[in-house]
C-alpha cells in the first residue's frame, strides 16, 4: 500500500523587472519570485482531478499583474500580499520566496549591477498566521589576515597544516526571522566579519549571527550558510622564490561548508519557515 506524502506545487523563479517612471529619475526593482502552494491536493495526485489546481501559469501572471497594481516596497511586503492572495479554498498554505538583485545608480536612468549579492525574503501564510524571514545571499567577503586555524585533530589522512595567519573568504547566505532594518542587519554581518579575529569559520559565523541579534532587537533567529572559499599558499620553492603568505591558489571546490543558527533566548517558534520541505 502507498499513500501521498507531503507535497506542494507552484511557479518557481518568475523574473520580474519593474521600472518606475515617475519624473526624470527612474527607479528599478529586479525580483525573482517563487510560489509554492499546498493543501487539499490529494485528488490531483491520485485521480488527475485538476479542480483544486490554480495553474502555475496563472500564478506567474499574478506576479506580473501585482507588480503593476501594487507598489513593490519591501520584498517581504510584496511576498505577503501575494501569499495572502493565493490562500483560500483547497489551498491552506502559501509560501512565496523573493530574491532581489541590487542595482547601483549611474545617473537618473542608468544602473550597474556590480556584484552577485541579493536581498532575499520568504513568507509563509497559513490561516491567519504569517511567518516572515528576511536575508541576504551571495555576499562575498574576504580578509587577508586576522584568521587562524589550528588545534584540530590529526590522523593518518590529515595533510592540512595548522596556520596562525590565513586568508579567510566566504560567500554568506543569511536568513533572519523577526523585524529588522535590512541595511542594519547587513551592516552587522559585514562589520563583524571584518573586525572579528577568527579562530575558525564556525566562530566567525556565530559572532556574525550574534551581532545581528544585538543590532536588531526584533530578530529572533539568524541562520547562516558560509562556504569556506579556500586560498592555499602556492609553493614557489621550485622556482627559487619565497612565498611569505602573498601568492595563493584560490580553489572553488571541494569546499568546507559551515552552517548554523544563532537563536535569541525565549524566541518564538519558527513555524513552517524552516520547513523540512522548503521551496528552494
Amino acid at each position: 500500500m502507498a499513500r501521498l506524502g507531503i507535497n506542494q506545487y507552484g511557479k518557481a523563479e518568475t523574473h520580474l523587472v519593474r521600472v518606475y517612471r515617475d519624473g526624470e529619475v527612474h527607479e528599478l526593482r529586479d525580483l525573482t519570485v517563487s510560489v509554492a502552494l499546498s493543501g487539499e491536493l490529494e485528488a490531483v495526485h491520485l485521480e488527475g482531478d485538476n479542480a483544486a489546481v490554480l495553474a502555475t501559469d496563472t500564478q506567474k501572471n499574478t506576479v506580473y499583474a501585482f507588480a503593476r497594481e501594487f507598489p513593490i516596497d519591501r520584498p517581504e511586503d510584496f511576498a505577503t500580499r501575494l501569499a495572502r492572495h493565493f490562500l483560500g479554498g483547497p489551498i491552506t498554505r502559501a509560501r512565496v520566496e523573493i530574491s532581489e538583485v541590487l542595482w547601483t545608480r549611474l545617473n537618473d536612468h542608468a544602473f550597474t549591477q556590480s556584484a552577485r549579492e541579493r536581498r532575499i525574503a520568504a513568507v509563509v501564510v497559513e490561516g491567519d498566521d504569517v511567518w516572515v524571514a528576511s536575508g541576504i545571499a551571495d555576499l562575498i567577503v574576504l580578509k587577508t589576515t586576522d584568521s587562524e586555524f589550528h588545534g584540530f585533530p590529526r590522523d593518518r589522512y590529515t595533510t592540512l597544516e595548522e596556520t596562525r595567519d590565513r586568508v579567510l573568504a566566504t560567500e554568506v547566505t543569511a536568513r533572519w526571522r523577526g523585524e529588522a532594518d535590512w541595511a542594519t542587519a547587513r551592516g552587522a554581518l559585514v562589520d563583524t566579519f571584518a573586525g572579528h579575529h577568527s579562530l575558525s569559520l564556525q566562530q566567525t559565523l556565530y559572532a556574525m549571527g550574534e551581532a545581528v541579534l544585538d543590532a536588531c532587537h526584533g530578530v529572533h533567529e539568524v541562520r547562516l550558510s558560509m562556504p569556506n572559499k579556500h586560498h592555499f599558499v602556492v609553493d614557489l620553492s621550485p622556482f627559487g622564490l619565497e612565498n611569505p603568505n602573498e601568492v595563493f591558489h584560490a580553489d572553488d571546490r571541494p569546499y568546507g561548508l559551515i552552517e548554523g543558527a544563532v537563536v535569541r533566548d525565549g524566541a518564538p517558534d519558527a513555524g513552517p519557515l524552516w520547513d523540512p520541505y522548503p521551496l528552494l
